[in-house]
Protein backbone atom coordinates (compact mmCIF):
# COMPACT_ATOMS: atom_id res chain seq x y z
CA UNK A 1 0.00 0.00 0.00
CA UNK A 2 2.73 2.46 -0.99
CA UNK A 3 0.13 5.01 -2.06
CA UNK A 4 -1.46 5.03 1.38
CA UNK A 5 -4.84 4.14 -0.10
CA UNK A 6 -6.93 1.04 -0.10
CA UNK A 7 -8.65 -1.14 2.43
CA UNK A 8 -7.19 -3.86 4.57
CA UNK A 9 -9.38 -6.71 5.77
CA UNK A 10 -8.12 -7.04 9.34
CA UNK A 11 -10.53 -9.91 10.04
CA UNK A 12 -8.86 -12.01 7.33
CA UNK A 13 -5.44 -11.18 8.78
CA UNK A 14 -6.52 -12.31 12.23
CA UNK A 15 -8.28 -15.44 10.97
CA UNK A 16 -5.23 -16.58 9.01
CA UNK A 17 -2.77 -15.60 11.77
CA UNK A 18 -0.80 -13.45 9.32
CA UNK A 19 2.04 -11.18 10.46
CA UNK A 20 1.86 -7.68 8.99
CA UNK A 21 4.92 -5.44 9.11
CA UNK A 22 5.02 -1.94 7.71
CA UNK A 23 7.97 -0.03 6.35
CA UNK A 24 8.42 3.55 5.25
CA UNK A 25 9.69 3.78 1.68
CA UNK A 26 9.99 7.55 1.35
CA UNK A 27 8.69 9.98 -1.22
CA UNK A 28 9.08 9.93 -4.99
CA UNK A 29 11.60 12.77 -4.67
CA UNK A 30 13.68 10.67 -2.27
CA UNK A 31 13.49 7.73 -4.69
CA UNK A 32 14.71 9.88 -7.58
CA UNK A 33 17.53 11.32 -5.43
CA UNK A 34 18.57 7.79 -4.48
CA UNK A 35 18.62 6.67 -8.12
CA UNK A 36 20.77 9.66 -9.11
CA UNK A 37 23.24 8.84 -6.31
CA UNK A 38 23.35 5.17 -7.35
CA UNK A 39 24.11 6.15 -10.96
CA UNK A 40 26.65 8.83 -10.00
CA UNK A 41 28.63 6.53 -7.70
CA UNK A 42 28.14 3.45 -9.92
CA UNK A 43 26.77 1.42 -7.02
CA UNK A 44 25.95 -2.17 -7.92
CA UNK A 45 24.14 -4.74 -5.78
CA UNK A 46 26.07 -7.66 -4.33
CA UNK A 47 24.86 -10.93 -5.79
CA UNK A 48 25.36 -13.79 -3.33
CA UNK A 49 24.17 -16.62 -5.53
CA UNK A 50 22.41 -17.29 -8.84
CA UNK A 51 19.96 -20.17 -9.17
CA UNK A 52 18.53 -21.52 -12.42
CA UNK A 53 14.76 -21.07 -12.76
CA UNK A 54 14.25 -24.80 -12.22
CA UNK A 55 15.83 -24.42 -8.75
CA UNK A 56 13.58 -21.58 -7.58
CA UNK A 57 12.49 -23.68 -4.57
CA UNK A 58 16.14 -24.09 -3.56
CA UNK A 59 16.62 -20.34 -3.90
CA UNK A 60 13.70 -19.71 -1.55
CA UNK A 61 15.04 -22.29 0.91
CA UNK A 62 18.43 -20.58 0.75
CA UNK A 63 16.84 -17.20 1.40
CA UNK A 64 14.88 -18.61 4.34
CA UNK A 65 18.10 -19.98 5.86
CA UNK A 66 19.35 -16.41 6.29
CA UNK A 67 23.00 -17.25 5.53
CA UNK A 68 23.16 -15.16 2.36
CA UNK A 69 24.89 -11.80 2.01
CA UNK A 70 23.46 -9.76 -0.83
CA UNK A 71 20.92 -10.64 -3.47
CA UNK A 72 19.70 -14.11 -4.35
CA UNK A 73 18.99 -14.24 -8.08
CA UNK A 74 16.90 -16.58 -10.19
CA UNK A 75 18.05 -16.77 -13.80
CA UNK A 76 15.28 -16.93 -16.40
Amino acid sequence: MTGGKGEINTAAILMKNVRVQGIYVGSREMFEDMNRAIALHKIRPICDRVFPFESAKSALDYMESGVHFGKICIQL
